[in-house]
């Protein structure tokens, strides 16, 4: 297999959907003018509000959020991970928060519905409770991409390692974890949950983020990176928006998991 060159962008997304998708358009066309054949952008990225405040326009599939973006991915003939967008559900109130994978030709090449549902109640700091509008996914996804097979995830999903070791099971030699990690949790387990997966199933970690403030009682930790197998981090965007770049070297991922196996010598505890 051979390497590839990715990128994650940070953003600070508000309700602002036109201004969002603009600095998406400039973020991305940042990466491609660096080399990136993939890119990926956060949870969230044409909307984010504060809490409580409505989303304005819940999307199809082939909304027109999804086509200005498939555009772009056509016009720069790269891969383009939508970190999630608010899927309309039909005959509910709810939606779905929902990562889209475009191709080069930009078409649909995976769609991930969001599993874990970020409910806290942390004193000191916002009370987010995402099931209120959004249902939880029930597929696990892997998808076949440019840097082989990607397996798809978002934000609050990263402190759930059995998805991740479930996707690596399934293939998954990259993991996307767009997200939107506040301010309190991202400082204190960001990084070190990014790294453990990547260590734990020997596997690269693409994980673009939001970062600032959004609106009235929210924002985001930020440190959008890109982590290698080993769980070094190799890129990342420290503060405010903008784009990193990685080369992804699979031959080096295929030596450490043939000089350290412990992908197979994983035993579920109901098999010992």
């Amino acid at each position: 297999m051979t390497n590839a060159i990715a990128a994650v962008v940070q953003m600070t997304s508000t309700a602002d959907v036109d201004r969002n998708l603009g600095a998406a358009e400039e973020l991305v066309e940042r990466a491609a003018g660096r080399g990136a054949t993939f890119v990926a952008l956060p949870e969230n990225f044409a909307f984010l509000r504060s809490e409580g405040q409505p989303v304005p326009t819940p999307q199809a599939l082939d909304g027109p959020w999804v086509e200005r973006m498939a555009e772009l991915a056509r016009r720069l003939g790269l891969t383009l991970l939508l970190g999630s967008i608010p899927e309309r559900i039909e005959g509910e109130r709810l939606i779905h928060n929902t990562s889209v994978m475009l191709g080069p030709d930009g078409a649909t090449i995976a769609v991930y519905r969001k599993i874990h549902l970020f409910d806290i109640d942390l004193p000191g700091m916002e009370h987010l409770k995402e099931s209120r509008a959004v249902r939880p996914g029930t597929e696990i996804v892997v998808a076949e991409t440019v840097l082989g097979p990607v397996g798809l995830s978002v934000c609050y999903d990263l402190r759930f390692p059995e998805l991740y070791r479930e996707l690596a099971r399934r293939g998954a030699r990259t993991l996307c974890i767009p997200s939107a990690f506040t301010e309190r949790t991202g400082k204190a387990h960001w990084e070190v949950l990014l790294r453990a997966r990547a260590v734990e199933n020997l596997a690269w970690v693409v994980a673009p983020a939001q970062f600032g403030h959004h609106g009235k009682g929210r924002a985001s930790h930020g440190h959008a990176m890109i982590v290698d197998p080993w769980g070094v981090v190799v890129a990342q965007v420290p503060e405010g928006e903008g784009v990193a770049v990685a080369e992804l070297d699979f031959g080096r991922q295929d030596r450490h998991r043939h000089e350290l196996p412990a992908l197979q010598h994983a035993r579920l505890l109901s098999r010992v």
